[in-house]
């Protein structure tokens, strides 16, 4: 029974897993999304969280910053720079601590780590091979993306070939949900590839210590080059420090020196040095005699700080799962109103938006006459852009008996007009944009992923719903089949 005890003593989390798994809850508290099936959509997704958390998780409440600065670059300059100066802001103020301290998917891979098997140390080889995210950050953080919004056509590269945390917490996250079944349909070559990629990286962090963060991820590697100046980290006394290289040996990183670029500020290397020359800045060495005056102090100190962030996490957790859908916010007025096909459609005015603003002028979708073609869409998101052409040709082929309304999300709502003088200047698409936390599209079925089609009669009845990017022929039918 002592035995037991002990073992159970020795799972007890340190601190900083504590605080890991804090992050990891308060960056996904949006807990009654992972019951429901939809991504939340409401304003402080505006936000970037610090480390790499997937947009597309049923419970994050944050953006992620890789792909928000992917996105960026078709985005407009306010957004550029919005997104560059949090990463800079990010990277100042704590460097890769955010690795060792707050990104979740570094948790899941330390977690993976601790299966009891044969693990594969450090070496010559793992520290070449920790370059390699660089080449990541610079090909398909930067440069795909970059030259893709030089074409208008936006490109997140890292986030659409490679991010294991979208392909785990966005990709996993909403088709374990009975209600995304849908969605298995969308599924191709593209998901098999970052689905094979992923289980290789998990694999593989149960022998490789962070094998993700070491070799790949981009955000690591952008965090890293702040090491030196960030405010927060690990610090060396070069005075005090003898060269037994204790340190270097004890982490399961590839640094050369303490408090390098691949240093994620763990401190595991602190309890080692025989010196004490290794610290956190803005810390002191406490001497043995100051330290036992000072338990019970510190003992307090813990207590309070514990109740504070658990205080945070669980009023995160109930003002998230409180938060009413737009569904739910706007009244049925008949019982045959909803959002299945079948349903009379609910009806919204909303704003229209040109080539030069987005203007007081309304169109409800249910009052057009006509056949309607409901587009949800976002200059931000590949597959829309992509698939804006076949409904510009619909709603000039069909002009008489269809209107086609593209509805742009409330993310990055300001960048439509731009793109819609860049790009469809007098088309017979008729653009808008939707409402406050995306109301319309959440009210109209919507689960977080664009792009986001319905297709109504002329008496405003749901006759044709799609959750995936579409072809001309799959509107030409849709239509003909409501003519017919």
């Amino acid at each position: 029974m002592k035995k037991f005890f002990k073992k159970l003593a020795a799972l007890k989390p340190s601190k900083r897993k504590l605080v890991q798994l804090y992050a990891a809850l308060l960056f996904n508290a949006n807990i009654k999304g992972f019951v429901t099936g939809n991504i939340y959509q409401g304003q402080t997704k505006a936000m970037c969280v610090p480390g790499l958390n997937c947009y597309s998780c049923p419970g994050a409440v944050g953006a992620c910053p890789l792909g928000s600065l992917q996105g960026s670059f078709s985005a407009g300059k306010s957004t550029i720079f919005y997104v560059c100066g949090i990463l800079a802001l990010f990277g100042i103020l704590l460097g890769r601590t955010i690795c060792g301290w707050l990104c979740p998917f570094g948790l899941i891979q330390e977690l993976l780590y601790k299966i009891k098997t044969p693990k594969v140390k450090k070496s010559v080889f793992t520290r070449i091979l920790s370059f390699f995210k660089y080449v990541v950050l610079v090909f398909f953080v930067l440069i795909v993306p970059i030259t893709y919004a030089f074409r208008d056509t936006p490109l997140p590269a890292f986030c659409k070939y490679i991010c294991p945390a979208g392909t785990l917490e966005g990709g996993l996250g909403l088709l374990s949900n009975k209600v995304n079944e849908s969605y298995f349909s969308m599924l191709g070559p593209l998901f098999t590839w970052k689905f094979l990629l992923l289980v290789t990286i998990v694999v593989a962090s149960i022998f490789i210590f962070r094998m993700f963060c070491r070799f790949i991820c981009p955000l690591g590697a952008l965090y890293g080059l702040f090491n030196k100046i960030s405010f927060f980290g690990i610090k060396l006394d070069t005075q005090k420090c003898i060269g037994c290289n204790k340190c270097i040996s004890k982490c399961k990183m590839d640094i050369k020196k303490v408090g390098d670029a691949e240093c994620i500020s763990c401190g595991e290397c602190a309890g080692v040095c025989p010196t004490g020359a290794i610290s956190f800045k803005g810390t002191k060495k406490i001497p043995a005699d100051d330290l036992k005056g000072n338990i019970k102090a510190r003992k307090i100190t813990r207590i309070i700080s514990a109740v504070v962030l658990l205080g945070i996490l669980v009023g995160a957790i109930i003002y998230y799962w409180n938060i009413p859908d737009a569904s739910q916010q706007l009244p049925m007025q008949e019982t045959s109103y909803g959002n299945q096909v079948g349903d009379k459609c609910f009806g919204e005015d909303l704003n229209i938006a040109t080539g030069e603003e987005i203007t007081q002028n309304t169109i409800n979708p249910i009052e057009t006459g006509k056949i309607t073609v409901i587009n949800f869409w976002g200059t931000w998101c590949t597959p829309c852009v992509n698939e804006l052409p076949y409904f510009e040709q619909i709603a000039n082929e069909y002009k008489e008996n269809v209107a086609v309304i593209a509805i742009h999300s409330e993310m990055l709502k300001e960048t439509a007009p731009a793109y819609i003088k860049e790009h469809y200047p007098n088309s017979d698409l008729i653009f808008a944009c939707d409402t406050e936390n995306a109301g319309y599209y959440t009210t109209l079925g919507g689960r977080g992923t664009y792009p986001y089609t319905v297709v109504l009669d002329h008496e405003g009845v749901i006759t044709e719903i799609f959750f995936s990017s579409l072809e001309y022929e799959d509107l030409k039918e849709a239509i003909e089949n409501i003519k017919n």
